[in-house]
């Protein structure tokens, strides 16, 4: 269970970085941005987000259970990483992350 999580987090994770760098031709302002995977790959060489392992670790630490999605969104000028969780009584539960310091916004 645990190995299939952890493989299930790196898959998310490959997935996330791929989106990203295929999409980063030069450097987007926040202002500019027009396709979300440019503006995340800025935000994170730019240090204004932290990497998905980083969110994990917090999430796992509040909600046990496996991760089944992540999305990463500006909302209000603030990255927000929003994780979907299913625990282990199969409920599903959200944890929206602020990108830049880990800190929990909002929890389902």
């Amino acid at each position: 269970m645990i190995l299939r999580t952890i493989l299930k987090s790196l898959a998310l994770l490959a997935t996330l970085i791929m989106a990203v760098m295929m999409g980063a031709s030069q450097p987007v302002s926040a202002a500019d941005c027009k396709r979300s995977q440019d503006c995340a790959l800025d935000a994170f060489k730019g240090g204004e987000i932290k990497p998905l392992p980083d969110v994990l670790a917090v999430v796992r630490e509040k909600i046990p259970g496996e991760v089944v999605k992540v999305e990463l969104d500006r909302e209000k000028g603030v990255w927000v990483y929003e994780v979907k969780i299913l625990t282990p009584s199969g409920k599903r539960r959200k944890v929206e992350i602020d990108a830049s310091t880990l800190a929990i916004v909002k929890m389902d």
